[in-house]
């Protein structure tokens, strides 16, 4: 588990990933391929593009087409890792999706939507680890809920019940970036958000 990275270290986002940041979801599984996530997620491959800013277009298209369901998402092998953004989406914060994804695997992943609601997310081998909305840390559940407890405060967040006015002004958005790269081990960077070659498929949601 990687304990150096900080929320300073993911600042680049908002310079050079404004609209993704406005509404975002984020998620790192472990031990699978792109087509296999997509295959369990019950996605057929589809349309490949390189870079992120790449899958923007497409995102809102199906919502313009389908509104929420099915969801676009774009997923790239990362090392032993499979990276899944989605612009405006919430596939990986959705406990139905991604717990049976996590079974035998490990998964995080973090989300925000243009009202600054937020989520953070540890799936493991098929239950909730870790769960908490980045703008108000000191709150979180799950069967681990006060296991990364050094981690999360030294990634960025405010960790104290005191809700100040300036405190939706922070850099928590940033902080979740830093936590799942302390999670995983996966660094982020400019250039993999540029070069990494994303399969975009639309992922059904789940029913009951």
């Amino acid at each position: 588990m990687t304990r150096t990275t900080t929320a300073d270290d993911y600042t680049w986002l908002r310079e050079r990933h404004a609209s993704l940041m406005e509404a975002y979801c984020v998620t790192l599984v472990r031990a699978i391929t792109p087509d296999r996530l997509l295959h369990e997620l019950g996605a057929e491959p589809g349309i490949r593009v390189r870079g992120v800013e790449a899958l923007c277009e497409p995102s809102y298209k199906s919502w313009d087409e389908h509104d929420w369901d099915p969801l676009f998402v774009g997923v790239a092998a990362l090392g032993e890792w499979s990276l899944m953004v989605e612009y405006n989406g919430f596939v990986g914060v959705t406990s139905a999706a991604m717990l049976p994804v996590s079974r035998g695997r490990s998964v995080v992943s973090h989300f925000r939507n243009v009202n600054a609601v937020d989520h953070f997310y540890w799936f493991e081998d098929g239950e909730t680890r870790l769960h908490f909305e980045p703008l108000f840390a000191y709150h979180r559940d799950g069967s681990h809920a006060d296991e990364l407890l050094t981690e999360i405060r030294e990634s960025g967040f405010d960790l104290s019940e005191d809700e100040d006015e300036d405190q939706s002004y922070d850099l928590h958005t940033e902080a979740a970036f830093a936590l799942a790269h302390r999670v995983t081990g996966v660094r982020l960077t400019p250039e993999l958000f540029a070069s990494l070659e994303f399969t975009g498929a639309l992922v059904p949601m789940p029913r009951g």
